[in-house]
């Protein structure tokens, strides 16, 4: 019996912990980045069609304001990209990191006007929780990333 016991503690101490393991990136990262922002936009328009059940007519206006992010974003992409390209591994300064985290916060904030104005009221509640449940998510992948690296 002391044997049996022995032999089951040393196989589960040497089974490799999660914890070690090398993190994969998410599954839809890769792809997601080789779409256009039309493609991008086109696809987010139609989740949101399933979870909100848009008519027509949100739904052309949700589209704009979907391409209209995906382009900026894909833009900052590039330049990041650019930057990094170039060697230039300066990080930004105090100011700098504040003026983007402005910037960032007003788009959040135009954003959430304009949904307001498109969706009902039940829509409205439906798209903040969905929101707020994807940048949880994004969140804790990021700080994954993080400690990973």
């Amino acid at each position: 019996m002391l044997i049996m016991v022995a032999l089951v503690t040393l196989n589960v101490s040497a089974q490799p912990k999660h914890e070690n393991r090398p993190e994969r990136p998410h599954k839809s990262d890769a792809f997601l980045k080789d779409l256009t922002p039309e493609e991008l936009a086109d696809l987010k328009t139609k989740r949101m069609t399933i979870d909100l059940d848009l008519n027509a007519s949100q739904q052309k206006q949700i589209r704009a304001i979907v391409l209209e992010e995906a382009t900026f974003k894909q833009k900052q992409r590039e330049e990041h990209s650019a930057k990094k390209g170039k060697g230039d591994n300066e990080k930004p300064s105090k100011e700098e990191r504040l003026a983007l985290m402005h910037e960032k916060l007003d788009r959040e904030i135009a954003m959430k006007q304009q949904m307001k104005t498109i969706l009902s009221e039940d829509q409205y509640k439906k798209w903040e929780v969905i929101s707020e449940r994807n940048s949880k998510r994004k969140r804790t992948r990021k700080h994954k990333e993080r400690r990973s690296n």
